[in-house]
């Protein structure tokens, strides 16, 4: 028996995988006559045993079981091993058992070993199904049945710590130090003892906790985050601020919970853009679009020139949230500064277009829509596909088209675009146009409105239907005294002929809006 576990020992420190045992190992019976060959596997002798305790053994062991598993493997492949190899062996020990008593013996100590691994696999499996009963009952049984098994007590004590109806502190508490005596390493553990330890009360073993998650695990974002939070409600901010920043650090999108926790304890603006804050630009574009969602558009707009300091490269749709509120708000000037830094921080003032345009992406070369200075497309829009060509277009890579399926009379004014202009200047708006086969007398044209005042004029171009090579469409546009903002609108208004359902393809590019360079403001 010594020999066998020394075997067991070598091959495991060898690092081989018992698992992974040559499925036909060669038995010979020397009985003095021609060697009679009888092909038997240990892996399917010691898998009969391991059937018998039912797959949730193999499924929901520990690893003690798995090692117990492991070995039955091994062992019963070295029992049965015999004086040679067959030819179909492919390797494996060799134990020389050349009389009957020799193999009775070994077989029946295998089948002891397999048996008593079989009561070990049953009653593993049993302990998986009563904690999977996730009732106090199942998980007390699981603790005595597998003892030796952190997770169960571990179990055990957020039943009783999170249970609404039969919470009882105490006994998560004993539950959480039985599973850490077993698993000392578990950050997990720690923090919920902490706070269990907190609700009841214990700030110093609360706290002991909590340094305790840390040492086990400093960089978990989950761990700083909670002792973070225990901080800040025991009034430390400072301290809570390193922790709350090393747990953005490590999950920028703690970011904005992390910053508005900690200016509802108390801590000043100035002082939480300092402390929380990481220089990480996903971290600040969660705090911008938070801040910017609860109508504190006046912080969002800090936290945007904070970031703005650091020169980031950004996708330019992170800065939709806060140009939106600043539009809604009427804050044409600050949202067109936003505009501009983050079109710059996203690698897009360079896209081509008529110099001077304050209509940005006239082209529509940059494959942005939606929010912000830029266009606005329908998401569903009936009889009409909208969507950009690389097919045709007059300059660049792309162009704008619309595809009437000829079912309908349509009424579309769905591809818009806002732009931030001076008040009391006068304009040069441009445009080309294509059209293919466009039906009717009303075609494709376009619209530019006066936004944010009484003064809501409408000025509009001619249109453009049958079929037309590329088209300029030129039109001079002022804006009133009062006028921060215009939108600038491709529509097809209602024909009035009998037949008036409109079929074709219309395409549009190198739409601008030019300021006049010989205005001056008006009086």
């Amino acid at each position: 028996m010594a020999f066998l576990f020394q075997s067991l020992a070598l091959r495991m420190v060898k690092g081989m995988n018992p698992l992974s045992l040559p499925e036909k190992h060669v038995i010979q019976f020397h009985t003095g006559k021609t060697p009679e060959r009888r092909v038997l596997s240990g892996y399917k002798v010691f898998n009969l045993f391991r059937r018998s305790a039912g797959k949730p053994f193999y499924c929901h062991a520990p690893p003690a079981a798995t090692a117990r598993c492991s070995a039955g493997y091994l062992l019963t492949d070295i029992f049965l091993a015999t004086q040679k190899r067959s030819r179909q062996s492919t390797g494996g020990m060799i134990l020389r058992l050349s009389s009957n008593p020799q193999r009775g013996l070994v077989f029946a100590a295998s089948c002891a070993f397999a048996l008593a691994l079989s009561y070990f696999s049953i009653r593993n499996a049993y302990a998986a199904y009563a904690a999977g009963l996730q009732t106090a009952a199942g998980y007390e049984r699981a603790t005595r049945l597998e003892p030796a098994d952190p997770r169960n007590w571990y179990l055990l004590g957020r039943y009783w710590q999170y249970n609404l109806e039969d919470a009882d502190a105490s006994r998560a508490i004993r539950a959480y130090r039985s599973a850490l005596e077993l698993n000392p390493g578990s950050s997990d553990i720690w923090l919920d003892l902490a706070t269990v330890c907190e609700s009841e009360g214990d700030l110093a073993a609360a706290r002991s906790a909590f340094r305790q998650a840390k040492k086990v695990y400093p960089l978990s974002a989950e761990v700083s985050w909670r002792y973070g939070n225990f901080l800040l409600r025991q009034g430390e901010l400072e301290s809570a601020s390193t922790e709350m920043r090393l747990a953005v650090q490590a999950d920028p999108k703690r970011a904005a919970e992390a910053f508005s926790r900690s200016l509802r304890a108390g801590s000043n603006f100035e002082n939480t853009l300092d402390r929380i804050l990481p220089p990480i630009t996903e971290a600040y574009v969660d705090v911008i679009s938070d801040q910017a969602a609860d109508r504190h558009t006046g912080n969002a707009l800090k936290v945007w020139d904070r970031l703005a300091s650091l020169h980031p490269r950004m996708n330019l749709r992170d800065s939709f949230s806060l140009v939106d509120a600043l539009m809604a708000e009427k804050r044409i000037a600050e949202a067109g500064r936003v505009w501009d830094q983050a079109v710059l921080f996203a690698g897009l003032a360079d896209l081509q277009g008529p110099s001077g345009s304050v209509l940005w992406d006239g082209g529509f070369e940059s494959g942005i829509s939606g929010g912000g200075f830029s266009w606005s497309f329908p998401e569903i829009s009936r009889s009409v596909q909208v969507g950009t060509n690389m097919e045709e277009k007059h300059s660049g890579n792309r162009s704008l088209r619309l595809a009437f399926d000829g079912k309908s009379n349509v009424n579309f004014s769905g591809v818009c675009h806002f732009v931030p202009v001076r008040p009391s200047s006068r304009y040069h708006f441009s445009g080309w146009v294509r059209t293919k086969m466009l039906t009717t007398d009303q075609g494709i044209r376009f619209q530019l409105h006066s936004l944010g005042t009484q003064d809501a004029s409408t000025v509009s171009s001619p249109d453009v239907h049958g079929t037309q090579p590329w088209t300029p469409i030129d039109l001079p546009w002022s804006s009133g005294k009062n006028v921060q903002e215009m939108q600038v609108c491709v529509v097809r208004t209602p024909s009035e002929e009998a037949d008036s359902r409109i079929q074709g393809i219309a395409w549009v590019d190198d739409v601008a809006l030019v300021p006049d360079p010989a205005e001056h403001p008006k009086p």
